[in-house]
């Protein structure tokens, strides 16, 4: 057991965090979806002009990469006794990121559970909303998470 480390035990159903600053770039974007979203409206100012995005917009999955980032990043600051996770529910894309867009997490523990089958592992669940630089909620998610009992 490493000391400082958060374990399920310190979890509390109800909290809520604020973090996060993921500032979207024009190359990133182009880049990302040149690789894995090459669908035109992420690649071309042009091609995008014809649709609802108005312009090049980042792909979700992309937009999904860059959450992660975040979440990873705040999950390694608070020293998370974490075990990954099997999965996410609800994951929905509600408005375009944008090259410019700069993105922030809030998260809410909305439940947790000791396994079973496994006791020194936990679960927990967030309520997880992405938000741009005029607080408008672009990503939204709930997330699973493992994570170790103290003691285990």
């Amino acid at each position: 057991m490493e000391e400082g480390l958060v374990y399920f035990e310190d979890l509390v159903v109800g909290s809520k965090a604020s973090f996060g600053r993921y500032e979207v770039t024009r190359e990133e974007v182009i880049e990302f979806a040149t690789k894995y979203d090459p669908q035109p409206f992420h690649l071309s100012d042009e091609a995008a002009a014809q649709t609802h995005f108005g312009r090049i917009s980042a792909s979700g999955w992309h937009t999904c990469a860059m959450v992660m980032r975040m979440l990873v990043d705040n999950i390694t600051e608070r020293r998370q006794a974490g075990l990954g996770s099997p999965g996410q529910d609800e994951l929905r894309w509600l408005k375009p990121v944008y090259p410019g867009d700069v993105l922030r997490v809030e998260s809410e523990l909305i439940s947790k559970k000791q396994s079973q089958s496994r006791p020194e592992m936990g679960s927990f669940k967030s309520e997880v909303r992405v938000f741009n630089q005029d607080d408008v909620v672009v990503y939204s998610m709930k997330s699973i998470g493992l994570i170790r009992v103290r003691g285990s």
